[in-house]
This record gives C-alpha cells, sequence and structure tokens, in this order.
C-alpha cells in the first residue's frame, strides 16, 4: 500500500514534464481606469496570453476605482485575476503594490498595464533590484518616460499589440 497506483504517477511524471524550468515569474498590475476603456478594447486575456510566451503569472491584479461595475469585477475574477476596489487614486495603491512585488522574491519580471506616467518610479525601483520589466500601454497617450524605462515595451495600436 506505500505504492501510489500506477495511474498517479503518469500523471505525476506527465505534470513534471510539463513544468519549464527557467520560466520567468510574473506580476502582473492592471491600471484599470486607465486601460480598461471602451476606446482601447484591451483585454486582459489577450495580455495572459502574449505573457505565457514570456513566462507565469504568479500575482495578477486588477486596480479599479469605487465605480466599477459590478459586471466589471465579475469579469476580472472570471479571468483569474484579483480585483483591487480603490476608494481614492488607483496610481498609489498600484505603486504600493508594485514596491511590494519588488520586494517580493518569487516575483522576477514585473509587468504593468497602464499610459501613465506616475508609475514611472515604481519600473525605475524594480530596475535598480535586478527585476525585469514589462510594460503594456496604449495609444494615445502612452507615456514617452514608460516607453523609455522598461525593459520590454507592449503597444495596443490600432486594435494590435506591437512591440518597440
Amino acid at each position: 500500500m506505500d505504492r501510489m497506483p500506477i495511474h498517479f504517477e503518469h500523471i505525476m511524471k506527465y505534470l513534471g514534464s510539463k513544468k519549464e524550468k527557467g520560466r520567468k515569474k510574473i506580476g502582473l498590475l492592471v491600471d484599470g481606469p486607465n486601460m480598461l476603456r471602451k476606446e482601447f478594447q484591451m483585454d486582459l486575456e489577450e495580455i495572459r496570453d502574449i505573457l505565457k510566451d514570456y513566462g507565469d503569472i504568479k500575482m495578477g491584479k486588477v486596480f479599479l476605482n469605487q465605480y466599477a461595475s459590478e459586471k466589471l469585477v465579475e469579469a476580472v475574477e472570471n479571468q483569474g485575476f484579483e480585483p483591487v476596489i480603490c476608494t481614492s487614486d488607483v496610481d498609489v495603491r498600484m505603486a504600493v503594490e508594485g514596491v511590494d512585488m519588488i520586494y517580493n522574491p518569487v516575483i522576477d519580471t514585473l509587468a504593468l498595464v497602464t499610459r501613465d506616467a506616475d508609475l514611472k518610479p515604481v519600473l525605475m525601483k524594480a530596475m535598480e533590484h535586478g527585476k525585469e520589466t514589462i510594460i503594456f500601454g496604449a495609444e494615445p497617450g502612452f507615456s514617452v518616460a514608460l516607453r523609455n524605462s522598461a525593459d520590454y515595451v507592449i503597444v495596443l495600436r490600432d486594435g494590435q499589440y506591437v512591440t518597440e
């Protein structure tokens, strides 16, 4: 009775073979009021799919203001992300969470989805601490300062994601 059933061992071996060594562990922060807008048609599932090629999202948080609809909150949860409802400025809460991820040894890559230059210091601090950085933005209004502060830049332009 000490041995596992054969089918269980087979499943464990299969799952073990699927685990890739050396994949990046990503912390993802999404500026909801800035990016989840009808004019951008930003899709969280597409962002997740893009990041899957790079690594695994270990923490994913979507910051929303107090006016976010229940439907939006539910959609964020259904996508597997943690909705964070902010009663004050979303940027401040997002920056605090970003710094937490910088000091989290599990996270080696910080990905931000925003157009807002207020989050540039978070990117700079992440790089100081050896974290790789990815920024997702959208036109119009994507901060040049953000573009120049990240290791990887992905822009949603005319409904298409392009790298810079």
